[in-house]
């Protein structure tokens, strides 16, 4: 992880464990944080409120949840009228894929970077326990990186904005301890795609089942209220 000489960094934060994770770390290495989190009319927007939650635990200076209405796009079981898939992890790419989202809250974290002074950038992707998603590869945030060296004014003058992606290659039960050792509470934390009556998880969505995998694999409780045990 870069050093931060003391400066600011902007965390994208959903709400859900791993971007809580990721803030924590940034936070643990001295930066002073801006936390956006963005309001997509996302089926699951009862993680905004856990976003808000998580932010105040971080001691985040702002917190912007930026509405940007995807279900005008659609294309996706989070934002259009299609299923949540609950028959566990499989193979490909599953309908929960929101198209180009990480390049979309990117893009943002750069423009909000620039004008808030930080010279980095934290997000919680991880390419080991995940959905297959093409946008939380390594090979999607080297090439990122690359990209906001030559989109931005920062880059332009020669001390690009960093995308710091700390948990690039954690497992799930690697980013649960990571958690316990932060002294993060997980229970902040929101991760089901498909909430069930009463702010409960589903227990059956593919994050669901790999939030409860983390936690049995990491040996340590899980504070998830969960409709359905996964």
């Amino acid at each position: 992880m870069a050093a931060n000489n003391g400066k600011f960094a902007v965390v994208l934060l959903s709400g859900g464990l791993d971007s809580m994770v990721a803030g924590g770390l940034a936070r643990e290495a001295g930066y002073r944080i801006f936390a956006l989190t963005i309001d997509y009319n996302q089926r699951h927007r009862v993680e905004l409120g856990a976003a808000a939650r998580v932010a105040s635990a971080l001691g985040a200076l702002r917190h912007i949840i930026l509405p940007l209405d995807l279900t005008a796009f659609g294309g996706s079981a989070l934002t259009a009228d299609i299923s949540v898939p609950k028959g566990g992890v499989g193979p490909g790419i599953p309908n929960t894929y929101v198209p180009a989202r990480n390049t979309i809250f990117l893009s943002l974290t750069l423009g909000l970077a620039e004008v808030s002074g930080a010279n980095d950038v934290f997000i919680g992707v991880n390419a080991l326990d995940y959905s297959g998603y093409p946008d939380c590869r390594p090979e999607f945030i080297d090439a990122f990186q690359k990209m906001a060296a030559l989109a931005t004014k920062a880059g332009v003058e020669g001390h690009p904005l960093r995308i710091n992606a700390p948990l690039q290659h954690m497992s799930k039960a690697d980013i649960v301890r990571e958690a316990h050792r932060l002294g993060l509470d997980a229970g902040m934390s929101w991760s089901c795609y498909d909430p069930a009556p009463g702010d409960l998880h589903c227990g059956l969505c593919d994050s669901c089942r790999l939030r409860s995998k983390g936690f049995e694999e990491a040996g340590l409780p899980d504070p998830t209220r969960y409709a359905t045990k996964p």
